[in-house]
């Protein structure tokens, strides 16, 4: 995600603390959240996808997908 994407939603957080927002700028805001939230989402599961844990006993496994 861009920087100046997470700096409009640090402005439209902090002005909605303050003065409050209009209904477009609620509406931008919650387009913007949805996207950091996707964008970090994607992250985390690429962290995880080349983690791998070693057990004291030295034997090592890959961080899979929990199966529901």
């Amino acid at each position: 995600m861009e920087q100046s994407k997470i700096d409009r939603i640090n402005v439209l957080a902090r002005k909605s603390k303050t003065v409050g927002l209009t209904d477009a700028e609620k509406e931008e805001q919650k387009i913007l959240r949805a996207e950091y939230v996707a964008a970090f989402k994607a992250s985390l599961v690429g962290t995880l996808e080349h983690t791998t844990v070693i057990r004291p006993d030295g034997t090592s496994y890959k961080v899979t997908k929990k199966k529901k």
